[in-house]
């Protein structure tokens, strides 16, 4: 029988640990690994460095810390793999990868509900369900003529900002329905494009032409403020902004400025620059902005995903197999 390798959960937020390595998460690692049973984390990790030290694998999730190359070398000498069921690995991975650790994460796990929530806004979107909801004080028949004039879904025009992991999946979904797609990617490659049956087009495009926007751009500090107050000025009459993607990327001022401009475009805000959102602010005070409190990402029984990926991973490398969810230094260039 073969010895089992050493792993350590390593994680700031130990209730974020148990919620995503559930029991049966947990059991399924103390089945496979030599688990340390005490969740590890910058605080208490000096009382707890032969744990670490003889660790092969490391398992993480929401609230992993960033460490210095100096502080690996020191705390992980014989860490050959990190596993990160969460999404973004921007904080943390570069220093990893450099001490020569192999770094996987869910994000595509955690790409699918926020794909699955982009889905379903871009449809109630179409079918004018946020401009008939703000009308509620209406009659029926007067409700219905204010949806009315956002067109539906056939022969719609959709944009996608950003076709990594999560605006792919809402690609791949908008298959099913009689829509053109549009997409914004700088990077993206032409087959792919192809496969998804998606067309290049510039900002200035998406913003004038389409009905719904919905953005995906990466986590990257130079795409701060990119989708301008002048992108938002172009939107139509009756268009609806999605953003599931990074507060910062928009102009906040600017879209609360085109808002008011024209108030039967709508935008539906996931994520805000500042969070939890303020309830004075222009954003909250903007009657066609509606704000969900971050929950397009993984909920309740949808976090348990993240691990089982990176468990199934972590078996496959252990089985001489090749894995899914790898992070190369490349990958970090362009991804969320």
């Amino acid at each position: 029988m073969h010895k089992k390798k050493t792993a350590v959960l390593l994680t700031s937020e130990e209730h974020n640990a148990k919620r995503v390595y559930d029991s049966n998460m947990l059991s399924r690692l103390r089945e496979c690994y030599d688990l340390y049973e005490t969740v590890l984390c910058r605080k208490n990790i000096k009382n707890h460095i032969e744990a670490c030290r003889k660790a092969e694998y490391i398992f993480s999730t929401w609230g992993m810390e960033h460490f210095s190359e100096k502080e690996i070398k020191e705390y992980f000498p014989n860490v050959k793999c990190l596993f990160y069921a969460a999404g973004s690995v921007q904080h943390f991975a570069a220093e990893f990868l450099s001490c020569g650790i192999r770094v996987f994460s869910a994000w595509k796990a955690n790409a699918v509900p926020v794909a699955e929530y982009t889905y379903a806004q871009i449809l109630l979107a179409l079918k004018g369900f946020y401009r008939a909801s703000r009308k509620s004080h209406m009659q029926y028949y007067q409700m219905s003529k204010y949806a009315d004039k956002c067109g539906g879904i056939y022969n719609a025009k959709i944009g996608i900002i950003g076709v990594g992991s999560i605006g792919g999946l809402v690609a791949e979904k908008l298959k099913a329905n009689d829509v053109a797609v549009y997409y914004y990617d700088p990077y993206l490659p032409s087959d792919i494009a192809q496969k998804l049956n998606i067309q290049s087009a510039t900002l200035e495009e998406i913003f004038s032409s389409c009905d719904v926007i919905t953005n995906h751009l990466a986590n990257k500090e130079e795409l701060t403020g990119i989708l301008s107050g002048a992108l938002f000025d172009r939107m139509k009459p009756y268009a609806v902004f999605i953003n599931t993607g990074r507060g910062r990327q928009i102009d906040e001022k600017g879209l609360v400025k085109a808002m008011r401009k024209v108030k039967t475009r709508t935008a539906l805000l996931d994520v805000l620059v500042h969070e939890p959102l303020n309830p004075f602010s222009a954003i909250a005070r903007c009657k066609n902005i509606i704000v969900t409190p971050h929950i397009a990402g993984s909920l309740g029984k949808e976090v348990v995903r993240m691990a089982e990926y990176m468990l199934d991973d972590a078996e496959k490398i252990d089985n001489g197999e090749t894995p899914l969810y790898e992070v190369t230094v490349q990958m970090l260039k362009t991804m969320a």
